[in-house]
């Protein structure tokens, strides 16, 4: 593998790793179905402490999934890609074949 093969994949493996834990997988799927959110919304939602919170918001910005917004005191984030969400139609995809191919074992 060339260099520039490798650069590829090592960037497609930091946005996969940056949606590899849960809360990550929750703020995206609600920026995605309620638009942009504030630190604070999204900190009473998840029910982590903001330290917290802001480090997956930080992971989910390096990879460029989200944009932020500073507003006076707040800062709201939103995606800045809806086709990440494909990544999540692939995900369900893969968990119901996952489920049919259980099902067939146990049958």
């Amino acid at each position: 593998m060339n260099s520039k093969t490798q650069a590829k994949y090592e960037a497609r493996a930091k946005i996969i790793k940056a949606m590899a834990h849960p809360t990550r997988l929750f703020i995206v799927d609600e920026l995605a179905q309620r638009g942009e959110r504030c630190v604070c919304e999204l900190t009473e939602m998840i029910g982590a402490d903001m330290s917290t919170v802001s480090r997956h918001l930080a992971v989910l910005k390096e990879a460029g999934i989200i944009a932020d917004d500073k507003r006076g005191a707040q800062v709201y984030y939103q995606l800045r890609v809806r086709c990440v969400l494909n990544f999540f139609e692939c995900v369900e995809s893969v968990m119901q074949n996952n489920s049919r191919e259980r099902a067939k074992v146990l049958n």
